[in-house]
């Protein structure tokens, strides 16, 4: 089973991807250099990452003594993903890039992520660089960001710390001035690092030949005090191996050592890392201290990170989608050529009474039994429908850069408020799709003789890093729907409206359209009804909920809107692909989108249960 049929859809016929060719960014491009793109990722990624998925899932990354040692396999699909271009797919050609829309660079990176997520795992590289094309100095830009671009170095963020993982107001590394004679250097103002920063992915490796690190740390102030809060943090490029001013590698290593390995539950692939920062090991000038060169502004730092960290969170809902879709495909697959049981017969047909059985009958495939097909719609339902929702947003990044003030402002706006559920939603549901995918096949499903159980294994990652799910929770209902005073919220609102105004003249979704339009109008009750009290600690003690009711309106809306457009056409009504989208629709319809009541109850009644409960009585 091809993902090419869903994306070309999704692309062409739903968001009309070609129409971005008719702006001055785009206008080199064509359907043609659209497709060639998707069928270069599609065959690297067949050849040579779907083949290694489950080699780099045995052979996990290990520290020799001197380097981190991974599978040939990670260095020969790198190398490939490198040639191929597309980590500066988006990019002005000025930096070697192909100015794509970034429309099309995520649809042609969901085949990596699909094909094995452990080795595909560079969005860190790409959102690194792309912050510094923001935020860095020219200077910064051409030494580290299009070298970053070109493949030759990789990236990281290292936001982390052993005793602060989501808080980053208690973030411990210093960042103190490398002396006077430093202050003017062209990479910028130099500042030596001294701290510990865990959780960092792609943190030691020897697939690039230096690797740079975008680095969260606090300057003290006059007292050698760290300044408590958010305010203090500031951002420094580290890089692993120092350079000079024409990005070439000095022969000396910057004071970054690698202090361990994380060993995970899956995404093996990719290494996960402790670094210590100036602990001594390798001295840069005879001097302890890492080497970091302050982006922006000192105290600015995590102004500049949320550029980065919001694109790794539409990054993670990608691949949780993709891991999602890959045991989709591979259950699929498995229901339709598993004979199992035998179809009920009528009352009095068999011995066996109202549900007997003729056991002389040939078994049936296991996707003729209800309760296998409704597993399956379940999982079609979720990985079609986030695949959608990604791929929107990334149709909003495009508009935020090319369209004109008033549309790009709005897809801004829109963008900061979907971005909680691009990342939340699919690790939720897509997760979930990857357990009904072992449940398809049975016992088979729980062994490594099939591969939905590492994909589950991979998948759990995706509710945890780049912000829980409970931090996501808070930064829909405490930050996003409030911005510039509900204006994202309204945006978002129209956009529904105008699909259910479409959708209700269209007599197999009329009654679609109008359990949306109900549910709309509970997210704004509820929304209101949450911070009726205007105590934030009421608001939110049930931010979750209310950010599962929300992203369940949220693809409710995107599968209307699909569905709206594939039965827009008289020949594609009668198309099996059609019905596979409209069926979609009717189970989320049907089956999910009822749910929202009962998370919106706790929400509208801003229900105590879960924080007065004394601690002794958990």
């Amino acid at each position: 089973m091809s993902l090419r049929p869903t994306l070309d859809f999704l692309l062409y016929d739903w968001l009309h991807a070609e129409s971005l060719n008719e702006r001055e960014r785009f206008a080199d491009h064509s359907r043609e250099t659209f497709d060639a793109v998707l069928d270069t990722c599609e065959r690297i990624a067949r050849e040579k990452y779907a083949p290694h998925n489950r080699t780099v899932d045995t052979q996990e990354p290990h520290f020799d003594g001197e380097k981190v040692i991974l599978p040939q396999a990670t260095h020969d699909a790198h190398k490939a993903f490198v040639e191929s271009g597309m980590l500066s797919a988006a990019q002005d050609y000025e930096i070697g890039g192909m100015q794509l829309p970034y429309t099309l660079q995520a649809a042609a990176n969901s085949f990596f992520a699909m094909a094995s997520v452990s080795i595909g795992s560079n969005m860190l590289t790409s959102g690194n660089a792309n912050l510094l094309m923001v935020h860095g100095t020219p200077m910064q830009q051409a030494v580290f960001a299009k070298n970053e671009f070109s493949g030759r170095w990789a990236g990281t963020m290292c936001l982390s710390e052993p005793q602060a993982g989501s808080s980053l107001s208690d973030v411990a590394t210093r960042a103190v001035p490398d002396g006077p004679d430093f202050q003017d250097d062209p990479l910028g103002p130099r500042y030596r690092l001294t701290g510990n920063k865990m959780w960092i992915s792609a943190g030691d490796h020897e697939l690039t030949e230096n690797i740079v690190h975008i680095v969260l740390a606090k300057i003290p102030d006059e007292n050698g005090k760290l300044v408590p809060g958010t305010r203090g943090i500031s951002l420094f490029i580290v890089p692993k191996k120092m350079v000079d001013t024409d990005g070439q590698l000095t022969g000396e290593r910057n004071d970054v050592a690698l202090a361990g390995l994380n060993h995970k539950l899956g995404w093996r692939g990719t290494t996960n890392t402790l670094l210590n920062f100036g602990e001594g090991k390798f001295p840069v000038n005879g001097k302890p201290g890492a080497v970091g060169y302050l982006v922006g502004q000192p105290g600015k730092g995590l102004h500049c990170m949320f550029h980065m960290m919001n694109e790794a969170r539409i990054g993670v809902g990608t691949a949780a989608t993709m891991l999602g879709m890959a045991g989709y495909h591979a259950s699929l697959d498995y229901a339709k050529n598993r004979p199992q049981g035998r179809h009920a017969q009528k009352a009095g047909a068999s011995a066996g009474g109202p549900a007997g059985k003729d056991a002389a009958k040939p078994q049936v495939r296991i996707i003729e039994h209800a309760d296998v097909r409704r597993m399956l719609l379940a999982q079609k339902s979720y990985c079609e429908g986030a695949l959608a929702l990604e791929l929107y947003c990334a149709r909003l990044v495009d508009e935020q850069k090319t369209a004109d003030a008033q549309a790009a402002d709005d897809a801004r706006l829109l963008l900061e408020v979907l971005t909680p559920i691009a990342k939340s939603w699919p690790s939720e549901w897509c997760l979930e799709a990857n357990s009904l995918a072992i449940q398809v096949h049975g016992g088979y499903g729980y062994t490594r003789d099939f591969p939905v159980e590492q994909y589950w294994r991979d998948n759990r990652l995706n509710m945890i890093h780049e912000g829980t799910h409970g931090i996501q929770a808070a930064d829909l209902l405490g930050r996003k729907v409030l911005m510039e005073d509900g204006r994202g919220l309204q945006l978002l609102a129209a956009r529904i409206t105008d699909t259910i105004d479409r959708a209700a003249r269209v007599p197999s979704l009329a009654a679609h359209a109008k359990a949306l339009a109900e549910a709309l109008q509970r997210i704004g009750s509820a929304t209101r009804a949450a911070w009726a009290t205007g105590n934030p600690q009421d608001a939110l003690a049930n931010a979750v909920p209310y950010m599962q009711a929300f992203g369940h309106t949220v693809l409710a809306w995107i599968w209307l809107d699909v569905a709206e457009h594939a039965l827009g056409g008289d020949a594609s009504k009668a198309l099996p692909a059609t019905a596979g989208r409209v069926g979609a629709t009717d189970y989320f319809f049907h089956y999910e989108l009822p749910k929202i009541g009962a998370w919106l109850q706790v929400v509208e009644r801003r229900d105590p249960t879960c924080t007065t409960l004394p601690e002794e009585a958990f």
